[in-house]
């Protein structure tokens, strides 16, 4: 392969990478489409500050990778990027520094003529001159004067567990035989409607064989396809033995790949901190702290300057049974199920804990008055003046999107072919606005609605939803309310939301800047928290404008504004009606795209789990509002 196909083809963002394109996606370039290639192929050497420090997302990652067998981890790593490489295009050593792709699909047709030909069929030339107009980078066919452009066949095959090949085109077109004319014999696609696959007529140059792709389509076209083989081309490798069908699916559909990510607020180490997890978590740089010598002198640089709200001798017990855990001198201590590692539980913690821990340059909190007006339904309101937010990809699938209601629906597909050190991250600075709801208040309107006809049709459907969307590939016990988050879920999570449109109309910030957190317990554990921050990766996310609106009289404005709001909607009667009755499988009530629904990169759970009739009378026998009665519209 030629070293032009080393060239600068294109940029993405650091959470572009992240949530819609990483490893083993396909990226749509304006001229054709690549591949992300795996681990083994980036390369950081050379680049320094790549590594994101974050000890309890590196162990919530060590924890996730454990449940699926891979191999553990010791850093979370950008993406690979050098200064410089926008504004000194000729400087080749800056040039060479990116994210490594491959062409894919690498079966191209001819915009003028039709041909259809693999790029190794030498049939197509790769044009990629100008360093400095990268996203000019683009494959052509030399069948007339000016050499028209060559994009890429968009048929695919995919199966359940992850593999993803090309469209068997040759074999397909012949009915599972060799050409008779040539052993590999040119194509042409000739699309007949638009982008109807149905009217997509393949045509042998060779031997004049045609056939059409919708014989590949639907339950009877699978009967057509070879059986899949295993291929994961991200990682060069096949798999033999795959034993389930291979579908076809167009390049570039949604559900191609879907990430697995995790994500934690970095937080000032806690006082009142578990001493197991805080050595877990913090393991790279405490595993040296095995004498009370080394603990003093630790403790007194600032750096670990947290360590003198520690017992010396305790810490130093705990180092050492984390030693005897990892080198397997006590086996009863690693045995029985890994679970997932709690990651908000820590962060409650923190945002709750009074007073507030002292602030460092990632984290700093400060409380806040609260209105006497919201004292009956807050009983914290607290700047988040700089957070920090780090998140991991740790795996994708394909046709089936991980849920955490349902981990076992999907098949999770690694992003390296040999055990790695590390996996892909990104980071975000921001600020945010805390909010405790009152506990007494949660627990007695939770008492209510446990009755309620309300939340009962929430519940059903929520099982409804599960049953329906269970896979027959699924075989066991199945618990239909298996993940239901709980009634006080849906009242902060609503409440969050309401909030959330509203101050993307006060304090300048686009609502798909935003993102949030619900903090919601139960009984055992009582929280009854929303974290509403700031979660781009830029200098918007910085400006102030958020912690403002937490101030007096802003956000007593802000919350009567929002319930307000929520008391009609323009879709109304039909939005305040809503309710999932039975055969309906949806997760909302009375929300809609007008008074509820925001960004999908904005909500923690797609938009589901909402109803407004948790929080403002909406004038029928279901209501049972959450806010007292001198908050309501």
């Amino acid at each position: 392969m030629s070293a032009n196909y080393y060239r600068r083809v294109g940029a993405a963002r650091p959470s572009h990478l992240m949530y819609t394109a990483g490893v083993g996606a396909l990226i749509d370039l304006p001229n054709f489409s690549v591949l992300v290639k795996g681990l083994e192929s980036w390369s950081h050497s050379g680049l320094t500050d790549y590594v994101i420090d974050e000890p309890r997302l590196r162990t919530a990652v060590n924890r996730s990778l454990q449940l699926y067998g891979a191999a553990q981890i010791n850093e979370l790593r950008s993406a690979p990027w050098v200064e410089g490489a926008d504004s000194s295009p000729k400087d080749a050593a800056a040039q060479a520094v990116g994210v490594p792709v491959t062409p894919f699909p690498q079966w191209l047709r001819c915009t003028a003529c039709n041909l259809l030909a693999p790029i190794d069929a030498e049939a197509f030339t790769f044009v990629n001159n100008n360093p400095r107009t990268p996203h000019e980078a683009k494959f052509v066919h030399d069948c007339k004067r000016g050499k028209p452009l060559a994009v890429a066949a968009r048929f695919t095959l995919v199966c359940i567990t992850g593999h993803l090949d090309e469209f068997p085109y040759v074999p397909f077109v012949h009915h599972g035989n060799a050409c008779s004319k040539a052993p590999r014999p040119l194509l042409r696609m000739k699309d007949h409607g638009g982008n109807q696959a149905a009217n997509v007529t393949l045509e042998c140059v060779a031997c004049g064989e045609q056939r059409n792709i919708r014989d590949a389509m639907g339950e009877r076209g699978r009967r057509n396809l070879p059986a899949c083989r295993g291929r994961h081309p991200h990682l060069g490798t096949y798999e033999a033995g795959c034993a389930e069908e291979a579908t076809l699916m167009v390049a570039g559909a949604s559900n191609q790949w879907f990430p697995m990510t995790l994500s934690a607020l970095a937080l000032p180490p806690g006082k009142n901190a578990d001493l197991a997890e805080l050595v877990e978590e913090r393991w790279a740089e405490l595993q040296n702290v095995t004498s009370r010598v080394v603990f003093d002198a630790f403790a007194g640089t600032p750096v670990y300057a947290y360590l003198k709200e520690y017992d010396a001798e305790a810490l130093i017990a705990a180092v050492q049974a984390h030693q005897d855990r990892l080198t397997g001198k006590k086996a009863e201590d690693t045995a029985g199920p890994v679970t997932p590692a709690d990651l908000l539980s820590p962060e409650w913690a923190v945002l709750s804990s009074s007073p507030v821990p002292d602030a460092t340059d990632d984290f700093a909190l400060e409380e806040v008055t609260v209105p006497d007006r919201l004292k009956d339904l807050f009983a914290d309101v607290r700047q988040v003046q700089r957070l920090r937010e780090a998140r991991a990809l740790i795996g994708f699938t394909r046709l089936d999107a991980p849920d955490p209601e349902s981990p076992e629906i999907a098949t999770p597909v690694r992003l390296s072919r040999t055990s790695q050190n590390w996996v892909p991250a990104s980071e975000v600075r921001g600020e945010g606005i805390f909010l405790r709801v009152r506990e007494e208040l949660m627990a007695e309107w939770e008492e209510r609605m446990r009755k309620s006809p309300a939340m009962q049709a929430h519940r059903e459907a929520f099982a409804r939803f599960r049953t329906n969307r269970k896979s027959d590939r699924l075989h066991g016990p199945f618990d239909p309310m298996r993940g239901w988050p709980g009634e006080r879920y849906l009242a902060l999570h609503s409440l969050s939301h309401l909030l959330i449109r509203t101050i993307s109309l006060e304090c300048g910030y686009s609502s798909a800047s935003l993102g949030e957190r619900i903090y919601a317990g139960d009984e055992d554990n009582p929280r009854t928290g929303i974290l509403i921050y700031t979660a781009v990766p830029d200098s918007e996310g910085t400006l102030g404008g958020l912690v403002s609106l937490a101030e007096d009289p802003h956000f007593e404005r802000i919350v009567r504004r929002a319930l307000r709001d929520a008391s009609r909607c323009s879709s109304d009667p039909l939005c305040a009606e809503r309710l999932p009755h039975e055969p309906a499988d949806y997760l909302h009530g009375a929300a809609c795209h007008v008074c509820l629904f925001v960004s999908e990169t904005t909500c923690e759970r797609g938009n589901r789990f909402l109803d407004r009739r948790f929080l403002v009378p909406l004038g029928d026998e279901t209501d049972q509002v959450l806010t007292p009665i001198s908050l309501r519209p």
